[in-house]
């Protein structure tokens, strides 16, 4: 991938308490002209809240709100509402969170969702609709939900460690069929675990779908995956070797060292934009060809 040459595009403000200390993994959505950025920052409290951040071109900051939009309101996330991964499907836009708390071991971490309309969205006016647990009590992280239902049922992607699992709902509120579609692969940069990263991008070929990996020494890296348009459970594609590795000073040394984490991308014409944490502490960005992630044939 070509990382943005200004990387970081989006670094801890210091005038502002909630953003003050990391500024990382961000969701993103095109419309009305502009890409939006919805961003995951800490400050002095350490308790993550979601910024937005909006540009042009991807790259460039045009605009960047000084208080948080969107903020943890219930026990279930009272430490931080985290990694957020937003789908557009008609005149709604699906956020899904980790909803986290550290005082409830072994619960820690888990799944949580909410909506807004996109409408309101665009005009910046904060109605976030009910917030709810897809799987109360689990576990669970890295949900994103697929950009249109199929045989008329949102399709949900999250991790139950180390694996990528899907579920099935009819109204985003309870959830079935739950099972595994893709497993970490032995000695290879995808070994440990695997979750799923921004929302999937509909192509005629499949779900073009970006997802991370992390090794035996803790590096978290990209790859990306095909999935089949009818029966998402299906993987044409996986990459063998990653699409995206630590490499750089700021994905390298951090509060969490080694690691690039996405939780969004767009597509701009035939580039794919991919939004990732460097570090767990500055925001990045990188693009790709689509016909360079997609496989030869």
């Amino acid at each position: 991938m070509k990382r943005f040459v200004h990387n970081p595009i989006l670094k801890p403000v210091k005038t502002n308490s909630w953003e003050n200390r990391s500024v990382f993994n961000a969701a993103a959505i095109y419309s009305d002209g502009l890409v939006h950025i919805v961003y995951r920052a800490q400050g002095t409290d350490m308790v993550s809240r979601l910024g937005l951040a909006t540009s042009n071109d991807g790259f460039t900051i045009k605009e960047r709100f000084d208080t948080p939009i969107f903020t943890p309101v219930n026990h279930a996330e009272r430490d931080g509402c985290e990694d957020p991964r937003l789908t557009v499907m008609g005149d709604q836009c699906i956020m899904a969170y980790t909803a986290y708390r550290n005082h409830d071991f072994p619960v820690i971490f888990q799944i949580s969702l909410t909506q807004i309309n996109l409408a309101d969205f665009v005009k910046r006016n904060w109605n976030w609709k009910e917030r709810t647990l897809p799987f109360p009590g689990v576990r669970n992280k890295d949900a994103v939900i697929l950009p249109g239902k199929v045989d008329g049922k949102y399709v949900m992607f999250h991790r139950i460690e180390p694996s990528i699992c899907v579920s099935y709902s009819e109204d985003l509120k309870r959830w079935h069929d739950f099972k595994s579609i893709m497993e970490p692969r032995d000695k290879m940069w995808d070994s440990v675990k695997i979750g799923a990263a921004g929302t999937p991008i509909e192509l005629n070929e499949g779900y073009l779908f970006i997802y991370h990996g992390v090794d035996e020494k803790k590096h978290y890296s990209l790859g990306a995956a095909l999935l089949d348009k009818s029966n998402p459970e299906k993987v044409l594609y996986r990459s063998e070797k990653p699409i995206l590795t630590p490499c750089e000073d700021y994905e390298c040394v951090g509060d969490v060292p080694n690691v690039v984490f996405s939780c969004g991308n767009v597509q701009l014409d035939d580039q794919v934009i991919v939004y990732y944490g460097g570090a767990d502490t500055v925001l990045c960005g990188a693009s790709y060809e689509l016909n360079e992630l997609l496989p030869k044939k």
